[in-house]
């Protein structure tokens, strides 16, 4: 084995490029070379047990025996927030380093990788008043809270997603504490939490990667994502702050409930999909160091590049 000290890499890039075979062919490679390998999750939604087809989540069968972490450990009724993943996806990658591994972490939702990457620290919680800005958010849509965080924290509105409701009520949840605020944005100087990491970025041409996103949606629809959304209602999906709200589920609900047609839930998934990946290339785009690649891509080299 080699003497180094464990490392940790993060393959990150938009969605629909090839970041989870990428991270199973590194961990392999690893592998290979005396280095023990496990993955850790920074997606989202593959957080969530059941939310598999719309997820493109990897089956278990074909995790190759590599140890996958925090995968299927919340209910689509919990809130997957940030703050709560960056402890666990730490601890689980503390772990992988004490038996002697290497941790992949591998995903595409920016502010979780960001969370484990860099020294993040967040802010106070107020579920009361969290309560209350949501309840806001309701009645008068996301534009309105935004408007309230521009008149107390005009550069926290500039940079924050104002699509994003849920960004918009989490920092004026956070202005109106009297704190300071991430801003849904890497910190100005971003410090590694872990010195020996590296972070590898997926890409792919845009024109193909369009194709290949709106090719996928329309095979999680041939897959049976609507018979996967009809169970998740049983286990309180409707009920969930996060889980309801995830492309393409938000899509198939509305289409069980009449409120879609397939056709309408599959072009609305499909340009969600395409705008979030534009969001992502933006987000990784903005890390240093990034060793970009693009598929198919020599694990091997990737793995001796730090030997």
């Amino acid at each position: 084995m080699s003497a180094r000290g464990p490392r940790l890499w993060a393959v990150v890039g938009a969605t629909g490029t090839g970041k989870t075979s990428l991270s199973l062919d590194l961990a392999d490679a690893l592998r290979a070379r005396g280095r023990g390998a496990e993955i850790v999750n920074a997606d989202a939604m593959q957080l969530y047990r059941g939310m598999d087809i719309g997820t493109a989540k990897l089956p278990v069968a074909e995790r190759r025996g590599i140890p996958h972490h925090l995968f299927d450990v919340r209910e689509v009724t919990d809130e997957a927030a940030v703050a709560w993943y960056q402890p666990a996806a730490r601890a689980a990658i503390d772990a992988a380093f004490a038996r002697g591994s290497d941790a992949v972490l591998v995903g595409g939702s920016g502010l979780y990788v960001s969370s484990v990457l860099y020294d993040f620290r967040f802010p106070p919680r107020d579920a009361q008043l969290r309560a209350r800005l949501e309840a806001d958010l309701e009645t008068d849509g996301p534009a309105a809270l935004l408007a309230r965080l521009a008149q107390l924290d005009p550069a926290t509105a500039a940079r924050v997603d104002a699509r994003n409701g849920r960004r918009v009520v989490r920092a004026l949840e956070v202005v109106l504490q009297g704190a300071d605020t991430h801003g849904a944005a890497l910190p100005e100087r971003p410090v590694l939490w872990h010195p020996a990491t590296t972070i590898v970025g997926v890409q792919a041409e845009r024109a193909d990667l369009v194709t290949r996103l709106d090719e996928r949606v329309e095979e999680m629809w041939r897959q049976g994502l609507l018979a996967e959304v009809e169970t998740l209602r049983g286990r309180g999906l409707e009920d969930g702050v996060t889980a309801r709200r995830a492309i393409g589920y938000a899509q198939a609900l509305a289409q069980l409930t009449g409120e879609l047609t397939e056709a309408e839930a599959i072009a609305q998934t499909q340009a969600l999909t395409r705008r979030y990946a534009r969001r992502q290339v933006s987000w990784f785009r903005r890390y240093a160091d990034v060793h970009w690649v693009t598929p198919p891509t020599d694990a091997g080299a990737l793995a001796d590049s730090t030997a």
